[in-house]
């Protein structure tokens, strides 16, 4: 049965046909007044004003949206939502004033959650767990996601992140350099001989992409190198985890084994911003997880008027980004990053998808893409970023 919403007070996409969007681009969207989309099945047919629309044939379920605004779904690009357990006495500890590095150096941070999400693995409450935290991102108008394991570090927990990141409709990305396990002392290189050797070749058949964290107490840029090209061999694409606290080498390694992203990029300076500039990958801005940990921001503007292209996600973990909300990361853009609505709306669908390697059917409302349709409860789409935590999704339309 074909489906349309009618009398939608606006429709709003990103403007063009390419993928990713930079400098000027970034910010062009276009806007339908008093408009309609038409989806067959699960997908777009067409989209356009209300008084061009002619009869449609076949049976049709209409949905009146008076005063209601149209975007595309929200697509979050780098989450760790394959965990179990929280971090809130860390929370508490930090607020007081210890640093993540400190909690990590003492055992707490990652291998925290790793203990929990290994015992949520083999009690069989880790598929939960995962359901309830996308759950929570859907309500939030989140229609396609990614998924990074990482939070087990061993064979048999990595692997069931992994599948309950598939299982639920997401985007697996195996994290098997996030950090070193405690069973392996600090040999991060004896690690990654067993994570390659023992974990790559079954995780390669359930993930889409490998990432690592390239940073001071966890895998440095030669490391990182080593577990990318094994991760490319297998036939995965490759993220980094990078210049979150210092400058450790992800941008220029990055650009020379053709990742698809580098993310956080809190410390990244001026050279940095003009070598992503310069290339072909996207740099993901994570500015929840800089405001969590109090952070400096990433250096978003300077990046978009270079001509480097980005993407926002939430980073959702438990330990430095806990938030689902891809509308507060937008909210973020707007007043943390010096980003214009139009710009962030842009970078949590088109460029987000373009990460996932979905850009051709996920990130805008037109014909022939997916219909993924967030409706919002609000009198203009910009509400987005401008309603800081306000509660803005009225209905989401997916296709799947």
């Amino acid at each position: 049965m074909k489906r349309l919403l009618r009398d939608l007070g606006q429709v709003v996409t990103p403007s063009g046909t390419h993928a990713p969007l930079r400098g000027r681009d970034l910010g062009a969207v276009d806007v339908i007044e008093d408009a309609y989309v038409l989806s067959d099945a699960n997908t777009i047919v067409e989209v356009g004003r209300m008084r061009d629309l002619k009869p449609v044939d076949g049976d049709v379920h209409e949905v009146s949206c008076p005063g209601m605004c149209a975007i595309p779904g929200l697509v979050d690009c780098h989450t760790h939502v394959a965990f179990a357990g929280d971090r809130v006495e860390e929370f508490s500890l930090r607020a007081g004033g210890a640093s993540y590095e400190e909690l990590h150096a003492a055992g707490g941070g990652i291998l925290s959650t790793v203990r929990a999400t290994r015992a949520a693995a083999a009690d069989g409450t880790l598929d939960e767990a995962t359901a309830r935290h996308v759950l929570w991102m859907q309500n939030a108008g989140t229609t396609t996601f990614e998924g990074k394991s990482g939070y087990g570090l061993d064979r048999e927990t990595e692997l069931a992140s992994l599948k309950a990141v598939q299982a639920l409709g997401g985007v697996p990305t195996w994290l098997g350099a996030h950090a070193v396990p405690p069973e392996f002392d600090g040999d991060a290189d004896a690690y990654l001989d067993f994570a390659l050797g023992d974990v790559l070749p079954e995780a390669a058949k359930i993930a889409k992409a490998a990432d690592v964290f390239v940073e001071r107490g966890a895998f440095d840029a030669a490391q990182a190198r080593r577990y990318l090209t094994a991760c490319s061999d297998a036939g995965l694409a490759l993220r980094l985890h990078g210049d979150q606290f210092t400058e450790q080498g992800a941008i220029p390694l990055a650009i020379e084994l053709g990742a698809r992203s580098v993310d956080h990029l809190e410390a990244t300076g001026d050279e940095g911003v003009r070598a992503l500039a310069r290339s072909e990958v996207v740099g993901v801005l994570l500015p929840a997880s800089a405001l969590f940990l109090g952070r400096p921001m990433p250096p978003a503007r300077a990046l978009v008027d270079a001509g480097a292209a980005v993407a926002l996600a939430t980073d959702f973990n438990p330990g430095s980004s806990f938030t689902e909300s891809l509308p507060l990361v937008c909210s973020l853009a707007a007043t943390q990053l010096k980003l214009s609505p139009a710009e962030a709306l842009s970078a949590v669908t088109v460029n987000a998808a373009h990460v996932l390697g979905c850009a051709d059917r996920v990130g805008r409302l037109a014909a022939g893409f997916d219909s993924d349709i967030v409706l919002l409860d609000v009198p203009d789409w910009r509400y987005l970023a401008y309603h800081l935590a306000g509660r803005l999704i009225g209905q989401i339309a997916g296709s799947s």
